[in-house]
């Protein structure tokens, strides 16, 4: 009964605020980092790249996320959580508004290396204050409502992006996100209290002495790897997504905004269905639900030909629900394994590995899909398919280990 109880709890007003303020953060974050795979094909065309080049131009603010996270994580629980944020954030705006004034390859390049500098810290940031202010009976709720920032960037932020885009010019998407991460910045600083009940239980004083406790600790590097392995199918596949449609499947650039806006609205749907799911059933379970089903559209949609517009919308909204439907039990869990010490860091090492990991996933693909010339249809998109569902397998079963881990704490909690 008294579990029944803690996970009927309402969240409070002030709970309510935060989800609302770490959502927003998050959406401004993760159409940052999105906005470039349906940009790819103006990107390649007007810039003058080839595939390769915007793999690197992909895996640039991946693996410049991943150092500072790594360099972050021995401070991360030395601060108050608030004031991380806020500067990190900051950051990320700056980065966000140099992409906008970048003019050929290079200084794009530099703009994105920036960009994640400070962008790859806010997620583990977020992470660990949704950690420290709700029980792991409400995070599946909390995840639900925090992803769903990634269904509204591909509703609301995609086709406004793009819509900028194919009216005044690609700049002009980075100008609406860090017009609006501005607004989402006096929001922190008026509505978020200080976070800081993590700094009463710290006993390494040296940031390094903690980061080294925290990625030495062997429970904690399953769950490193399980996220790692998580994040890489979707850096594989995202980056050629928008020139994959354009110039294999034959969708115009006008038409990529209404893909991308129902591909948004059947993850918006699923999101809170997911997440109230992940706190009443097993989320190992549900993970591996979403896998399989992930797994079977992947391999469907990486061997398409040209089809019609309809038939590639349903594909791309049953595709996400599936990839929608892994990242909220497994981030979930995930939450459950680090003691609130090393939360910061555990986090901040997490979102690191995550990036890195990425990185190197979208700098392969870069190099596995080839495009003859700027027009024509990308060729070893399959092989990317192939690739990805065998990463997928594998990480079922480090989700399996994630979730006996958080499972024999809690027993451990209870007595």
């Amino acid at each position: 009964m008294e579990k029944t109880t803690v996970k009927s709890d309402p969240f409070t007003f002030k709970q309510i605020i935060i989800i609302a303020i770490l959502a927003l953060l998050q959406f401004t974050v993760i159409l940052d980092f999105i906005i470039i795979s349906p940009l790819g094909d103006i990107l390649m065309k007007t810039l003058d790249m080839t595939t390769a080049k915007f793999g690197f131009t992909v895996s640039a603010y991946a693996f410049s996320a991943g150092i500072s996270g790594l360099l972050a994580a021995g401070f991360a629980d030395k601060f108050d959580r608030k004031k991380l944020l806020i500067f990190f954030y900051t950051g990320f705006i700056l980065g966000t508004a140099f992409c906008a004034l970048a003019t050929s390859y290079e200084t794009l390049l530099f703009a994105r290396i920036f960009t994640g500098l400070f962008g790859g810290v806010i997620g583990s940031v977020s992470l660990a204050i949704v950690t420290d202010l709700f029980v792991i009976q409400q995070r599946g709720r909390v995840m639900g409502f925090i992803q769903m920032a990634y269904a509204t960037s591909q509703i609301l932020g995609i086709p406004l992006g793009l819509y900028f885009a194919n009216n005044w010019g690609w700049h002009s998407a980075f100008i609406m996100i860090a017009v609006l991460g501005l607004l989402i910045l006096l929001a922190i600083f008026t509505q978020m209290q200080p976070i800081i009940k993590h700094l009463e239980l710290q006993s390494d004083k040296n940031p390094f002495l903690h980061l080294w406790h925290t990625l030495s600790d062997k429970n904690y590097q399953i769950g490193f790897a399980a996220i790692a392995l998580l994040s890489v199918g979707g850096f594989m596949l995202q980056p050629f997504g928008s020139a994959f449609l354009v110039n294999n499947i034959h969708i115009s650039q006008l038409q990529l905004p209404m893909v991308f806006f129902f591909t948004g609205l059947s993850v918006l749907f699923i999101m809170p269905i997911v997440g109230k799911l992940s706190d009443k059933v097993s989320k190992f379970k549900l993970f591996t639900a979403g896998s399989l089903l992930s797994i079977i559209m992947i391999l469907i949609y990486t061997n398409l030909n040209p089809i019609p517009l309809w038939e590639i919308v349903v594909i791309n909204m049953i595709l996400f629900m599936g990839i929608m439907s892994r990242m909220i039990p497994a981030t979930t869990l995930n939450t459950g394994i680090p003691e609130m010490k090393d939360r910061g860091a555990y986090m901040s090492i997490t979102s690191s590995l995550q990036q890195i990991a990425g990185g190197i996933a979208a700098v392969c693909a870069g190099f596995i899909v080839h495009q003859e010339t700027k027009t024509s249809p990308l060729e070893n998109y399959d092989v990317l398919g192939y690739v990805i569902a065998v990463v997928s397998l594998c990480s079922i079963f480090l989700i399996w280990r994630v979730s006996k881990l958080v499972k024999s704490k809690e027993v451990l909690l209870k007595e």
